[in-house]
């Protein structure tokens, strides 16, 4: 995600939250300067302006601390949210169930209604991580996602797999109706060789 000019131009904002470890700081400065950095535990937030192709806004990402004590501080963070970006840790199957119930208390708040939300499935160089398709039902996304646009993007904040292409789909998420998401998701699965059963699991998450 390059400079296009220096012509200032209209920002949206995009709140990246997540467990403490699931390597929010990492990938957003993989992202950012492409560079892999050692990071230490987010206390307060970190903020990055994000430059986009001219027909879209440039993004302030905002990356807030996910430790328990930073987490009642999120919703201060809400208001004004164009999109939400969730980070989980693929590989850490034991605290799925923390960030499953931080996720769905998130998405309960009248001022996040019908965000849209990317779920960013990182550290899939990492051997078991968890698929997609998995983390969805994990997540228990058929519920919490009704009526909004959402998906999850497989990622690693190392390598830097993933990262463009999850930050791109939040910004066709903004830009683009419900309906619409729903038809591309199912041919951006096919095309990534989901088998039709997969596919149909992670289309109802989405209903």
């Amino acid at each position: 995600m390059g400079m296009y000019g220096s012509k200032p131009r209209k920002q949206a904002q995009v709140l990246i939250l997540g467990l403490d470890g699931s390597g929010k700081t990492t990938l957003l400065y993989k992202l950012k300067y492409n560079q892999s950095v050692v990071t230490v535990p987010t206390v307060g937030f970190n903020v990055e302006m994000l430059e986009t192709d001219r027909s879209s806004p440039g993004l302030t990402v905002w990356d807030v601390g996910g430790q328990k004590k930073m987490r009642p501080h999120w919703r201060h963070h809400y208001s004004d949210t164009a999109g939400l970006i969730f980070v989980v840790d693929s590989w850490d199957e034991k605290r799925l169930e923390e960030a499953r119930k931080e996720l769905h208390r998130i998405l309960r708040y009248e001022s996040l209604r019908g965000v849209p939300l990317v779920i960013l499935a990182n550290k899939q160089d990492l051997l078991g991580a968890l698929s997609p398709e998995a983390l969805c039902l994990k997540l228990d996304l058929r519920r919490v996602c009704e009526g909004r646009a959402w998906f999850i993007q497989p990622c690693s904040g190392t390598t830097g797999m993933g990262l463009e292409e999850g930050f791109r789909r939040m910004i066709y998420l903004m830009k683009t109706p419900l309906r619409q998401t729903q038809e591309d998701i199912k041919f951006k699965m096919r095309s990534k060789g989901f088998s039709f059963t997969a596919m149909k699991k992670v289309m109802l998450c989405g209903r």
